[in-house]
This record gives C-alpha cells, structure tokens and sequence, in this order.
C-alpha cells in the first residue's frame, strides 16, 4: 500500500504542477499584443504540451487515488466525511483541468474574450484547492 500512497502523492504533486503553470501561460497569452504571432504562437505551443503532458499526469494519480479507496478501503465506512468532501475537490480539480483545455482551445481559435486579470484570479484556484484537499487528507477534520 505504501507503494501505491507514494505514486499518488507523486502523480498528484506533477498534476498540480502543471495546473499551477498552465493558466500562467494563459495570463502571458492575454497579454500578447496584437500583431505578435510570434510570442502567440511559442505561448499557444507550450501550453498545449503542458496540457497534454498534466493531462498523462492525472491519469495515474486519479488512477492510484481510486486504487488507494477502493482497493485498500482507505476513507471507506463509517467516520470518513473528510473522504467524501476530498473527493467533491477532486471532482473540482477534473473540471478546472478541463477548463483550462477549454481556455487554450478559445486563444486557438482566437476567441479569447477575458483579460490577464482574470486569468491572474482563475490561476490562484488549484493552490486553494490542492491546500483544502491536504488538509482534509491530513487533519481529516469529520
């Protein structure tokens, strides 16, 4: 089990790293000006392999979570509401990862219709919920 909690903790830590940069990538992208293709297009082609490499980073640790649930019963019965609060984040962080995909696609198609402020906001979200779902897993506060 020990194994399987280490790979976890490791694909979530690469996962989230790539959740806490990719939406910086999308602040550098609002701020190209206009006629700077060059800049776009270098900002467009590593956000996309940032995607899809935090992407082939879930995989395994939502992978090792289920494992560490399911398979060794770790949060499962009675007392384990922290579980089920962890979860819902988790269901959160699936979604934020979608959506940042769905950002990137709208500056592809150049569609883009918010400001670097708003990307600056959107980008301060996985640091609040990678810190809530720590403190669930650690405290296990209900």
């Amino acid at each position: 089990m020990l194994w399987v909690k280490s790979l976890h903790i490791v694909f979530i830590a690469s996962w989230f790293a790539g959740l806490f940069y990719l939406p910086r990538i999308l602040v550098n992208l609002a701020m190209v000006p206009p006629g700077s293709e060059a800049e776009r297009a270098r900002l467009l082609l590593m956000a996309r392999k940032l995607l899809r490499f935090s992407t082939l980073l879930a995989v395994p640790a939502l992978g090792f979570g289920l494992w560490l649930w399911l398979g060794y019963g770790i949060g499962r019965g009675a007392g384990n509401g922290w579980m089920h609060a962890k979860l819902a984040l988790v269901l959160l962080a699936i979604g934020y990862h979608h959506g940042c995909g769905v950002l990137l696609r709208r500056f592809e198609a150049n569609t883009n219709r918010r400001s670097h402020r708003w990307y600056r906001w959107f980008n301060e979200v996985p640091v609040l919920l990678l810190l809530a779902i720590v403190v669930l897993v650690v405290v296990k506060p209900f």
